[in-house]
């Protein structure tokens, strides 16, 4: 398995942030965290937050900094998006979303799962206390990740100025939540993990509510989708970083 960068491992801090997600007791979780190059009291920043996939599992709280965190580490890309990040990891053997990853629908999550509990107290504890710009808060997250971003952003409709779920699902009867939202999801036409399928019914179920959300299906791709969508070249960053979200 690949290792995070050494630019991403000393750029993303480790923090720790006090929470009951995962039984009665309150305890200590650690995450990452990635702030602009520089922070001035008379400047806010926005603010992405990542969920990794299922291979980024543990309790080191380094190996969720693959792929989106090690490319907003790196010097042009700090420049380029300067902004604040959280990463997050899910413990071994949960996920930020209880459902199977291979079926063709999700049954209904009344209740968010411990990670994704753990997830909340941490973008809670972030905003309450770096300056964020509250219109510019972006939602992003790979495979089990991209289950991760549709649950969330249907359970916090109004917090996020964008979301990009890669390689995905949610649910669908819950879709029209998502209708004012802007989204791009971006998913492999071949991919064998995750039906492609679950992509394609997200976005028409949010069509159908009056949506209009961005989806991209790459021909001949398979499971890993991200190393193609979170490239700067690709177009989505820059566009995840142009949008705002009004009446804030």
């Amino acid at each position: 398995m690949p290792e995070p960068s050494l630019t991403s491992l000393s750029e993303f801090r480790e923090l720790v942030v006090t929470t009951d997600a995962f039984g009665p007791e309150r305890k200590a979780v650690k995450y990452r965290f990635l702030a602009p190059d520089e922070v001035r009291p008379d400047a806010k920043f926005p603010l992405v937050l990542f969920l990794h996939g299922a291979g980024e599992r543990g309790n080191d709280n380094r190996k969720q900094l693959l792929y989106l965190p090690d490319t907003l580490s790196q010097i042009p890309n700090r420049k380029r998006y300067p902004c604040f990040a959280v990463a997050p990891q899910c413990p071994q053997n949960m996920k930020w979303v209880d459902v199977p990853w291979d079926e063709e629908a999700s049954p209904p999550q009344p209740a968010a799962s411990g990670p994704m509990k753990m997830v909340l107290a941490i973008l809670d504890e972030v905003l309450h206390t770096w300056p964020i710009d509250p219109t510019r808060i972006y939602l992003t997250g790979l495979s089990m990740g991209g289950f991760g971003a549709w649950d969330l952003a249907m359970r916090r409709p109004k917090q996020f100025a964008a979301v990009a779920p890669l390689c995905g699902g949610g649910d669908e009867l819950q879709a029209a939540l998502l209708k004012d939202v802007p989204i791009w999801a971006v998913h492999g036409e071949m991919d064998a993990a995750v039906p492609v399928n679950r992509s394609r019914r997200m976005i028409k179920a949010i069509e159908n509510a009056g949506g209009k959300p961005k989806y991209t299906e790459l021909p001949g791709v398979g499971h890993n989708c991200w190393s193609k969508a979170y490239a700067p070249d690709f177009g989505l960053l820059d566009w995840m970083f142009e949008q705002r979200r009004a009446g804030v």
